[in-house]
């Protein structure tokens, strides 16, 4: 791919925002090393991973990657029969082992078992991964987090080492005794045991040195104190010297021991190494997408389907936290050109920019800035002639320079290519440069690039149309604020608002109204038209709020009918209810006062009298179930305060 398309899109900025959330430097250049695939399946492959790393960090909250060392040189060394590690070098081993069965035990399941490894995407970065709890403890027992050796590190070392403070303390106490017993004129005040050249010495006044004698090993800047081994020092010293001398062949030993025990496992270390650096480096692109809520997008060929994206926004942008407007932009297999207008300041070179990096982002295996339902091809190559790019050096003006790279886009760019082309035309007469502009275009689309263009000329507008393969766009500008709003706009071309813009930087009227009427008719009438359409938009939009708000009022009213009327039916079915139990035990009563009415006939003597006694008691329980029900019912004057717009009514009749 070619180098001055990466550069001018800014693709190492884009993994520089990436690598800053690598764990480790080797993480870090791990992610700047990263450079776009053309293989269609490489890129899903790799996007698969690092989708699945998002759902690995969104799955344990909080999860950290564990520190990877710098292990290299270390590696290479213990490679090479018979080579031995420095103490800090196991160390950076020892953090090597530590991170592997730290990864591995977060992505292999509990269980172990190799059918039940993390699945096919990381499969490669599980399998690599080489655990050792035996070395990882015993690097552990033998060297601190310095490098130096500790006493557990052997027996031998222990003692010796056991013996080494011994020796030291008996001969600071041998000299501080022998101190006290000189004559205090030649003991220098608050003078105690020093070292020098790493033998212990005694502080003198040098008039003293002939009464001590031994070896001086220093002396004072200004020469008035020697640092004196006394005759009494020698031979605790020399013992001492035996005792660093067996000490340093321990640490030799050991560090040979354990060089050799790593040895056989190097290619294993270094494949652990490998796997952790490309973890780091998956870890730091999905922690990206997660914080920039990207969704993985889909890849295919050029020519399997066309270009979709959704949400996209520059990651650059993001990264400075300033509010972004995502693209959205559909282009099918028939549409190769879009034609970008509208005016300075509106955003097209960054928008040029955008899709330039959503494609070398996706292949270099980051995933974009995009939302759900991106649809990236994965092209061949991605050129790209955006900004000034004058070169004094070579003497080329901004148009030669602009016609230079042109040149190299129409001799290598083919139906697998990106091509984005900044303010096409420019630089050189309008006529002469829409003539060229539209020739490359044709060029270009005949040869099914997909490119994307932004432009001022009015002749580039007209460009679109069916079966022509070329498609306007632009990105929009409040014309009543004067202020771009970035939204993309496909199907219509831009306005190019300069006379607008102009006028409120505070140009003269006059002077405004006279370029006004110099404009080419033709481009007059084309910008006319696009203001009218513009202002047909905004009815259109307006229209629509307002559709939408009444729209709104009447769901609400209808879900206040229907609440209401749920409520009424609610009514309807309780007073159904009370009115069967109300019947249930008026029948229950009057069955009542009838089996009590006959008992009375049946026990009295005066039949007559018992009958007449019954009948009145029968009327009088009939008389209060009348009042009862006459009671229950609502009057007509409550029925008709419940009812309201939309409520169910019964009409004579049963309808």
């Amino acid at each position: 791919m070619n180098a001055h398309g990466l550069t001018v899109l800014d693709l190492q900025g884009a993994l520089d925002q990436v690598a800053g959330r690598a764990a480790s430097p080797l993480g870090r250049e791990a992610v700047r090393a990263l450079r776009p695939l053309t293989d269609v399946g490489a890129v899903a492959r790799e996007l698969g991973r690092v989708g699945r790393v998002m759902e690995f960090a969104e799955g344990i909250p909080g999860w950290g990657m564990p520190a990877v060392p710098d292990a290299r040189e270390a590696l290479d060394r213990i490679r090479i029969e018979g080579g031995v590690l420095e103490g800090l070098e196991l160390h950076r081993i020892r953090l090597l082992l530590a991170a592997s069965r730290v990864l591995s035990e977060s992505l292999v399941p509990a269980s172990g078992a190799e059918d039940e490894r993390a699945d096919a995407p990381l499969l490669d970065i599980t399998s690599a991964l080489w655990v050792s709890a035996d070395l990882e403890a015993e690097i552990a027992r033998t060297v601190d987090e310095d490098g130096g050796l500790l006493d557990t590190a052997s027996r031998d070392l222990k003692r010796i080492r056991a013996g080494l403070r011994s020796a030291h303390g008996r001969i600071v106490r041998a000299l501080e005794g022998y101190i006290g017993t000189l004559p205090q004129r030649f003991v220098v005040e608050d003078g105690s045991v020093t070292i020098r050249e790493g033998r212990y010495v005694i502080p003198l006044r040098r008039e003293g040195r002939g009464h001590v004698g031994g070896v001086v090993h220093d002396e004072s800047g200004t020469g008035a104190t020697i640092f004196v081994e006394p005759p009494i020092a020698v031979d605790a010293m020399n013992d001492l010297r035996d005792l660093e001398r067996d000490e340093r062949r321990e640490t030799q030993r050991i560090l040979r021991s354990l060089s050799a025990r790593l040895h056989p496992f190097c290619d294993a270390l270094a494949a652990s190494l490998d796997a952790l650096v490309e973890f780091d480096s998956l870890h730091a692109r999905a922690r990206a997408a997660l914080e920039w809520r990207a969704v993985v997008p889909e890849v295919c060929a050029p020519h399997d389907r066309g270009l979709r994206l959704v949400e996209a926004r520059h990651p650059l942008l993001l990264a400075q936290g300033v509010q972004v407007v995502p693209y959205d932009l559909e282009m099918d297999l028939t549409e190769r050109t879009l034609v970008v207008s509208g005016p300075n300041t509106g955003g097209k070179s960054v928008f040029l920019k955008a899709v330039g990096l959503m494609a070398l982002m996706s292949q270099s295996g980051v995933v974009p800035p995009v939302g759900s339902g991106t649809v990236l091809p994965v092209f061949g190559d991605v050129f790209a002639d955006i900004g000034d790019e004058q070169s004094i050096a070579e003497s080329l003006s901004t148009f030669s320079a602009h016609l230079e790279n042109l040149r190299e886009i129409l001799s290598a760019a083919d139906a697998g290519s990106l091509v984005l082309i900044d303010e096409m035309g420019t630089g050189t007469d309008p006529t002469e440069g829409a003539a060229l502009s539209r020739a490359i275009i044709d060029e270009l689309t005949s040869r099914g690039c997909l490119s994307v263009v932004t432009s001022h000329l009015g002749a580039l507008k007209t460009l679109d149309g069916e079966g022509t393969g070329v498609v306007n766009a632009s990105l929009q500008f409040d014309s009543d604020r004067m202020q771009p709003t970035y939204r993309l706009t496909k199907g219509r071309p831009g306005r190019s608002y300069g006379l607008a813009i102009a006028r409120r930087l505070g140009f003269p009227t006059d002077l405004l109204d006279r370029a006004q009427a110099l404009v080419d008719g033709g481009a007059a009438s084309l910008e006319d038209l696009l203001e009218r359409l513009e202002s047909r938009e905004r009815e259109a939009a307006a229209l629509v709020g307002e559709l939408e708000r009444r729209d709104a009022v009447s769901s609400e009213r209808a879900a206040e009918v229907e609440r209401r009327r749920a409520v009424l039916d609610e009514r309807e079915r309780r007073a159904e209810r009370d009115a069967r139990e109300e019947a249930r035990k008026l029948l229950l009563d009057a069955r009542s006062e009838v089996e009590a009415a006959i008992r009375e006939v049946r026990d009295a003597e005066d039949v007559a009298a018992a009958a007449a006694g019954a009948r009145r008691r029968v009327e009088e329980a009939a008389r209060r179930q009348a009042e009862s029900l006459r009671a229950s019912r609502p009057s007509s004057s409550d029925r008709a305060s419940e009812l309201a717009e939309g409520s169910r009514v019964r009409l004579p009749g049963g309808t």
